[in-house]
């Protein structure tokens, strides 16, 4: 190389080095609280559900909005986190439960207004190996063998942090809930979220699948996740059994309507179950992308999002199902129903109301 060209190289070397020294240093996520910005509107939103009357959304980058008007205005909550956030759940008005990426789980005592910290990854880890060792001193997780097997699955999970991600939480009433997420990812609580109990002992998840929506409902607690896999807890054994619907595709979502039971997932599937579990008959759908968003209306009666932003309207029974026509359909992730026909649907372009014609 020539001097000529050395010179520049060296000359922006120089110039350079006293600015790196400035950069700003390293912010988790967990500790960053979500930055206001005009647009959170209009940015990927995952979730929405109902605060009473107010409806509240969640999506990327910590933001959590609010609307007091059906939809057509939104503010800003303030969020202790950057995290991206997936699912939100009301119990009543007032209380409620959001969670995401990072193992975050946050909570709000005044109708999603604010939001504090109450679990994330990195306590994850530390309680989850303390917890797991007391059990197995006690004998609680069975054989030696087998509570050894699981300690070192729970010491694996543990030691990647806050890497695995909460992806649903539902709440039976202001007290006692579940938040599901990858891996078999499971935790209870009994007091309003105070303290959270991990349950990964307690489902018959051998292969550790993801677990990507719970919910309670008339014929009880139910998880859906990969592979096909459908559980229920017996409340007696305080264990989430399997059940089979016979088909091995991934579901994304479990909604329920009186005794009527639905889960929901890829390439239009759906199944239906009036028995609490025991027997499945399939939903015809008309759809052949996954149905990604499901929520039950105030008077029963169901409606399904597809990936591509099709939207069926099913009866409270979850028999039968059509199509809304729609102007403009738009990609869908989250779905609510809002005043008379009319539909809120989250999704990539923000939040967008959609109208039958």
């Amino acid at each position: 190389m020539t001097i000529p060209k050395i010179l520049p190289v060296l000359l922006a070397a120089s110039l350079w080095m006293p600015l790196a020294g400035l950069a700003a240093p390293f912010q988790d996520v967990l500790d960053t609280p979500a930055q206001a910005s005009a647009l959170a509107a209009k940015s990927p939103i995952n979730a929405l559900a109902r605060a009473g009357d107010r409806i509240v959304a969640v999506g990327q980058r910590g933001h959590i909005l609010f609307s007091d008007d059906a939809g057509k205005t939104w503010q800003q909550a303030a969020v202790p986190v950057s995290s991206d956030l997936v699912a939100v759940h009301f119990p009543s008005a007032q209380k409620g439960w959001a969670v995401g990426h990072d193992g975050v789980i946050l909570h709000s005592q005044d109708a999603g207004k604010t939001w504090v910290k109450q679990l994330d990854g990195r306590m994850a880890g530390q309680r989850m190996p303390a917890y797991y060792a007391q059990l197995a001193a006690s004998g609680a997780l069975g054989p030696a063998d087998e509570s050894a097997k699981l300690l070192d699955e729970v010491n694996r999970i543990a030691g990647q942090g806050a890497e695995n991600p909460f992806l649903d939480v539902w709440f039976a009433d202001e007290k006692t809930g579940f938040a599901v997420g990858a891996f078999n990812l499971i935790f209870r609580t009994q007091d309003g979220g105070q303290s959270w109990e991990p349950w990964f002992h307690r489902t018959v998840n051998p292969n550790r699948l993801h677990l990507y929506a719970v919910r309670q409902m008339a014929a009880g607690w139910f998880i859906v996740g990969e592979q096909g896999l459908v559980l229920k807890l017996d409340a007696a054994g305080k264990r989430f059994e399997a059940l089979d619907t016979a088909y091995r595709g991934t579901f994304f979502g479990v909604l329920g309507s009186g005794p009527a039971v639905v889960v929901f997932g890829l390439r239009g599937n759906a199944f239906r179950s009036t028995d609490a579990g025991a027997h499945w008959t399939k939903v015809e759908t008309g759809l052949q992308d996954g149905v990604t968003a499901g929520a039950v209306c105030r008077d029963g009666s169901l409606v399904l999002a597809s990936q591509s932003g099709r939207i069926l309207k099913g009866d409270s029974g979850a028999e039968h199902f059509s199509t809304l026509k729609l102007a403009q359909p738009v990609p869908a992730s989250a779905v609510l129903c809002g005043d008379g026909d009319e539909v809120l649907v989250g999704g990539v372009r923000g939040i967008r109301a959609q109208k039958p014609n």
